[in-house]
Formats: C-alpha cells, sequence, structure tokens
C-alpha cells in the first residue's frame, strides 16, 4: 500500500465568505491539507518560506493581470504553484515557475481540485 501523499495550500484570500468557501473545498479533499490563511500579502512572503507549501490559492484579484506577489512567491519557491481566482468566478488563472500563466475559464470546484492535484506533477 502507498503512502497518501499530502498536497499542502496556503490560502490568500478575501472576504471570509471566500476563504470559508475554498478551505471547505481543500477540507474535504483526503490528500489535501489546508496550511494556513493569511490576508496580508507580506506576512504570505515570509509564511510560504518558512513553512513547506505546495500550492498557493489567491483571491479574489480584481484585474487579469498577474499579482506582483506571484513573482516573489516563484523567484524564491521554484516548485510552487499559484491559482489566482478572479473577481466573478469566471477566470482563474495558474502560474508556475518557468511557465507563462495559464488561464483557467468557467473555474468549478472540480477544475480546482483538479489543478491543484496536477500540481504535484
Amino acid at each position: 500500500m502507498t503512502k497518501l501523499q499530502i498536497i499542502k495550500v496556503m490560502l490568500a484570500s478575501r472576504p471570509k465568505i471566500i476563504s470559508d468557501v475554498i478551505k471547505n473545498i481543500i477540507e474535504r479533499q483526503p490528500d489535501m491539507n489546508m496550511v494556513g490563511d493569511v490576508v496580508d500579502p507580506i506576512k504570505l512572503l515570509f509564511v510560504v518560506k518558512d513553512i513547506p507549501i505546495d500550492v498557493v490559492i489567491v483571491a479574489p484579484l480584481k484585474a487579469d493581470g498577474e499579482p506582483r506577489i506571484c513573482r516573489h512567491l516563484l523567484a524564491e519557491n521554484p516548485k510552487l504553484k499559484i491559482i489566482v481566482l478572479v473577481a466573478g468566478g469566471k477566470t482563474a488563472f495558474l502560474f508556475q515557475s518557468g511557465s507563462s500563466k495559464k488561464q483557467i475559464d468557467e473555474p468549478s470546484v472540480d477544475t480546482l481540485v483538479e489543478i491543484i492535484r496536477n500540481s504535484q506533477m
């Protein structure tokens, strides 16, 4: 029997209702662990440096551009995957080191979970 590899997820989100929904999705997954929720981007930089994290979910973003925090996080943590949910829920983006951002149209719960799982590849 192989040991289940747990994917560690950090949330950087406002408002609380969005955080609660995302936490609920992550906590229902047997192979995922929500390791924290940080609102302050500066604090996020330090937390990701101190705690081993596989995926950061940033929500919501009002524009479709890359949050500056992504470049900083990926420079320090090249294996990190960052999922940015755009306000309104019609689009999300995946950022990872060495590649351009990947747009995810009409992200659903299943899509979000799949993207997080595929982050381990």
